[in-house]
């Protein structure tokens, strides 16, 4: 199995249990993420927004004042592959560092 292989249910349920704040959303992985302002809220997307220019894995996610929707799915599976966790992941990293700096 490579990175790019969609995941079955019995995957996605493991990969989803050592994430902390996501869920299975349709055919997607989810967090909502909550910062104290709006400029917090938009220095976090510019730091996950590095990370998935690097990665070339773009997410799904929407910004309203202090709060950020993340939806992460492989398009090109039409599902959850292993990209998915592995942005989420890097997502989380990117968190943690944003609050470190607040």
């Amino acid at each position: 199995m490579t990175a790019n292989d969609k995941l079955d249910d019995i995957e996605i349920a493991g990969r989803l249990h050592a994430l902390d704040g996501w869920r299975l959303d349709g055919a997607a992985i989810r967090r909502d993420f909550e910062f104290p302002d709006f400029a917090r809220a938009f220095a976090f997307m510019s730091s996950v927004a590095q990370v998935a220019e690097e990665m070339d894995h773009h997410p799904d996610w929407s910004n309203v004042y202090n709060r950020v929707t993340i939806r992460l799915n492989s398009h090109d599976v039409s599902g959850i592959s292993e990209r998915d966790f592995t942005l989420a992941e890097r997502i989380d990293s990117a968190l943690e560092v944003s609050k470190s700096t607040a």
